[in-house]
């Protein structure tokens, strides 16, 4: 398989799938662009080595052509995030124009693609569609892992015409070599902290993670139904009533693998689900009728962070409480503090999903991490043991 560094896409024209599906506000300005920042060394190595890049991306769930979704809004900060190199734009993904303006491009030059999602036919991975995205191109380079998941024209049907000159951009390879560090060159004690609402939505990743961890530490609303599972008062928080049995079979196979599996102790209820409510901290499998739990408290929190301390290899994904309310955020902060102050002293850290890696930016301790995923529903998928269209693509 041909890698992007050790490829010279000299005289090569790039066909470059990027996730530039960035938030945008009402001014149509770019609030968050670190997706766009990650893929600038992907499109510096085509253009500095002399090869012409074409862009190619979606943004938003836009029906038809609409405004607000268009790739146009990005360009001057893309120009300004490549050094100053002029972006050109097409109006279209395919058709006419997008073809004269692809052959006309010169090395070094930088073109992107009007929005892939403006067409029905990208979704459902449409072969003809992809053969015109491909045409005239000499290497097809996937960077956008977040996508990876998905078996759309530009993911993964595009691949199919780049018998040999097919590679991953920098993001992707990075997050493959930081996930398959975590799952596969494992140094131990390797810890998983899995977050977040529901048991039903973290399953097949807990199941495939329980051969290969060492501990297994609980949080965010999914708490409820293993201490509900266990015969605990959960009072009046949310639990999955139909879970209950597989949450029943988690604790008895992470019992039968040596796994240390812990369901928080302790944790901040409140009376309403609001911000102002009244609170109080209880034992987790003794809450009131009337009160619900909606975050770890700080039993739960040392001893989190001592098994955090003593990891050599720490997956982390999903929120402790409803990090979303600023009183309800102190777990998933302090957590996030700890994986932080274990990366620095030699363990290695992979953060991902969308509360999580927020909570790493928000306090500012993203170069603390080892690895900041951008993927998503992708690097769930991958973890929970599943093939990418996208990767598999480029693998074969």
């Amino acid at each position: 398989m041909k890698t992007i560094d050790s490829y010279n896409f000299k005289d090569k024209k790039a066909i470059v799938r990027v996730d530039f599906n960035v938030p945008l506000d009402d001014q149509f300005k770019i609030t968050d662009d670190s997706r766009m920042k990650a893929a600038v060394p992907t499109i510096k190595k085509i253009i500095d080595d002399g090869g012409a890049a074409v862009l190619m991306s979606h943004l938003g769930r836009p029906k038809g052509a609409e405004e607000k979704f268009s790739l146009k809004h990005l360009l001057n900060h893309l120009s300004e995030l490549l050094g100053g190199v002029e972006v050109k734009f097409a109006k279209d993904c395919i058709g006419e124009e997008a073809r004269e303006q692809k052959k006309n491009l010169k090395p070094g030059e930088v073109l992107i693609l009007e929005n892939l999602r403006f067409h029905g036919q990208e979704k459902k991975g449409d072969e003809e569609f992809a053969k015109e995205l491909a045409e005239g191109m000499d290497v097809y380079v996937n960077d956008a892992f977040g996508t990876a998941h998905r078996e759309h024209a530009s993911t993964a049907v595009i691949a199919r015409y780049f018998s040999e000159d097919k590679m991953f951009g920098y993001i992707i390879e990075s997050e493959l070599e930081s996930v398959d560090k975590v799952l596969k060159d494992t140094k131990h004690p390797f810890t998983a902290i899995m977050g977040g609402a529901k048991v039903s939505g973290k399953i097949e990743i807990i199941e495939n993670l329980l051969d290969k961890v060492d501990n297994l530490l609980i949080g965010g609303g999914m708490t409820y139904t293993f201490i509900k599972a266990q015969g605990g008062n959960v009072g009046s928080s949310k639990y999955e009533e139909d879970k209950l049995d597989l949450a029943k079979s988690v604790i008895e196979k992470a019992k039968a693998n040596n796994v240390n599996l812990v369901i928080p102790s302790d944790n901040v209820v409140a009376d309403d689900f609001a911000n102002e409510a009244n609170t109080k901290v209880t034992k987790t499998d003794n809450i009131d009728e009337g009160w619900m739990g909606l975050d770890i408290a700080d039993e739960t929190i040392r001893n989190y962070q001592e098994i955090i301390n003593n990891s050599a290899t720490l997956l982390w994904n999903g929120p402790m409480g409803v990090f979303e309310m600023e009183n309800f955020q102190n777990g998933t902060i302090k957590v996030a503090q700890a994986v932080a102050e274990a990366s620095r002293s030699g363990a290695f850290s992979l953060v991902g999903g969308g509360d999580s890696v927020a909570a790493v930016n928000k306090f500012s301790l993203e170069d603390d991490i080892s690895y900041v995923s951008t993927g998503g529903g992708a690097l769930l998928e991958y973890i929970e043991g599943k093939e990418l269209p996208g990767i598999k693509a480029i693998r074969g």
